[in-house]
């Protein structure tokens, strides 16, 4: 992704959507299709030390919350966005302390934002109480750092039921020149992905040979349908809300449109 944004290394390339936003304000000349490669509910991707006297979201205000890479990744961005929607928390009265830089490079962040802890083990940071909590994929075995919503799961599924929005994380980008080159190429690239989920969901449907990611997309299969659904219509609500939370937190400078962020001939496809 760094390499795509910065010097457009691939024609195509797998993007988490967050970055694909903060490229597209910055001007990359790249552009998505609308097929979301990986998603999730981001619940259980805030962690804190149970000595730091936090007891509920709310106790964050005020505290440096760490962020696992940079304040643009995408898990952080869900993951302060549901804070900030379903516990009612101050994002702006949080100091949020990245520990690398962005992907985007001439991305300049809020003033609440801490880039002193860059190139420090989020883990090690955590543990010592150099910070109280920390949103992202943290990995640490210690009894001292637990989940900050209790049962994350099943708050994840509570919070699409109640919502619509089934989280996206990934999506799929190209570049301008090459869109340019081939109007058909966004289309064709989408009939491809979905042949490609076609047979996936086969395999899921077989129920052999599975692996844990495979068990994971059936669960979500039962909470959300299509566990990879593609198209603008049926990502309209988790498209709109990751850009209101980008702008929300100061990622992108204003409210793109849906329609605005795909390329031309693929806004219809399903």
């Amino acid at each position: 992704m760094r390499r795509m944004v910065r010097s457009l290394d691939f024609d195509i390339c797998e993007m988490a959507f967050t970055t694909y936003l903060c490229a597209k304000a910055y001007g990359k000349p790249v552009t998505a299709i609308p097929v979301f490669l990986t998603r999730n509910f981001h619940h259980w991707a805030i962690f804190y030390n149970v000595n730091s006297g936090i007891a509920k979201p709310k106790d964050l205000e005020s505290r440096t919350v760490g962020v696992n890479r940079g304040y643009t990744v995408t898990t952080g961005l869900w993951a302060r966005g549901i804070l900030q929607a379903e516990y009612d928390v101050d994002l702006r009265k949080i100091t949020w302390a990245p520990t690398d830089d962005e992907h985007v490079a001439e991305y300049k962040a809020p003033a609440n934002v801490d880039y002193s802890y860059r190139g420090k083990p989020i883990a090690e940071l955590l543990l010592s109480g150099k910070i109280a909590a920390a949103v992202g994929d943290v990995r640490v075995n210690s009894p001292d750092i637990q989940p900050l919503i209790p049962d994350a799961r099943n708050a994840g599924f509570a919070y699409f039921r109640k919502t619509g929005v089934y989280p996206i994380n990934h999506g799929l980008v190209v570049k301008d020149s090459l869109l340019k080159a081939g109007p058909g190429l966004a289309r064709e690239l989408f009939r491809a992905f979905q042949a490609a989920k076609k047979i996936y969901l086969a395999h899921l449907d077989a129920g052999k040979n599975l692996s844990p990611a495979d068990e994971a997309a059936i669960a979500l299969k039962g909470v959300v349908g299509d566990p990879f659904p593609f198209g603008i219509n049926r990502n309209r609500k988790a498209l709109e809300t990751i850009v209101q939370f980008a702008v929300d937190q100061q990622v992108i400078p204003r409210k793109f449109s849906i329609e605005e962020l795909f390329a031309p001939g693929t806004l219809d496809l399903e």
